[in-house]
């Protein structure tokens, strides 16, 4: 999610998704199924919630891309 990449129609958009999506649960997914499997009621709040802010920020990554040469009212 570093690199800048264009994203010039809907296809471009939903390859993005589904690569950022693998991404997300490669990593975020496994911990959050590790604290499941061996861990503490707050290892799993606590993975749970990294898992939700990785979708946050890339949904916030797609959404100040969209308003990247936007005048500012």
């Amino acid at each position: 999610m570093d690199d800048s990449i264009n994203i010039n129609n809907r296809g471009d958009f939903g390859l993005w998704a589904i690569e950022v999506a693998k991404q997300i649960v490669a990593e975020e997914g496994f911990e959050l199924a590790k604290a499941s499997r061996d861990g503490t009621e707050d290892d799993v709040r606590i993975a749970g919630n990294a898992l939700g802010q990785a979708i946050t920020n890339a949904l916030i990554e797609v959404y100040d891309g969209l308003l990247d040469g936007v005048p500012e009212e």
